[in-house]
């Protein structure tokens, strides 16, 4: 069993290959520190190394995801080294790419709010589900700030025109906007987003590990490729997936019905 024990980021527990990692700060609303950047980063190096991890679940404690940065520790910062900063920056950035090269899904399970970083990481993940109350919003701008880290992934996910209308106003969007402007997969009603949540965590573990493997990674890879260099990418995927043992079992088993 995987286990975090950090004062901010605690309850991983590891159930029929599910991981529940959760951001276990209710009183901060879940706010992102240094500390709790640093524990997820040890956290999915530990998962990825862990043969029964199938998949990981991000979640906050109480009633919010995540309200983004710690305030105090972000102003604490305005006396720092613009390099000192930037290295702090990149690490919760790492965190977005590391999720997108992790080998098994990911999945952000959204209650309340997730603001600003908390909604970089939210979105981040592969699949996000969201209750109906939630909300997602990045108003940084309304605080003097600039939502950089999370505008990579914001400007994929929304598109030009609504990625700059949401940074520009730091409006936040109910969940039904958020699954229109693609910020979210699913929503479900509130009361039943834990066994939603289970249910696909369960169906996702089930699923043969090397094909996952795969299909995310050619996924991830196929951004920014060309019409004609990704079906060749694909093409050698699929030739590939073609070896693996869960393969060869899954069509046999198929053609004994």
């Amino acid at each position: 069993m995987l286990r975090v024990h950090t004062p901010l980021t605690e309850a991983a527990t590891l159930n029929r290959g599910v991981l529940t990692l959760t951001l276990d700060r209710p009183a901060k609303r879940n706010a992102l520190t240094g500390a709790i950047v640093e524990a997820l980063h040890a956290a999915l190096e530990r998962a990825d190394r862990d043969g029964d991890v199938r998949v990981v679940m991000l979640r906050g404690a109480g009633a919010d995801f995540c309200a983004g940065a710690d305030l105090e520790e972000l102003l604490a910062s305005a006396d720092r080294d613009p390099a000192d900063n930037e290295r702090d920056a990149l690490r919760l950035g790492s965190v977005f790419t590391a999720i997108r090269s992790f080998p098994r899904p990911v999945l952000a399970i959204v209650r309340g709010r997730a603001l600003a970083g908390g909604a970089g990481l939210a979105t981040a993940c592969d699949i996000v589900l969201c209750a109906e109350s939630a909300t997602l919003g990045y108003p940084e701008m309304q605080r003097g700030f600039v939502p950089a880290m999370v505008m990579t992934l914001l400007r994929r996910l929304a598109g030009e025109k609504a990625a700059l209308d949401l940074v520009l106003t730091g409006r936040t969007v109910g969940a039904a906007e958020a699954l229109r402007l693609g910020l979210v997969s699913r929503v479900v009603p509130d009361e039943e987003l834990d066994r939603a949540a289970a249910a696909l965590g369960s169906e996702l573990a089930a699923a043969a590990p090397s094909a996952i493997a795969l299909t995310k990674r050619l996924f991830m890879e196929l951004d920014g490729r060309t019409f004609r260099e990704g079906i060749a990418l694909g093409a050698r995927t699929n030739a590939l997936a073609r070896t693996t043992p869960e393969f060869r079992a899954a069509i046999e088993q198929f053609l004994t019905r």
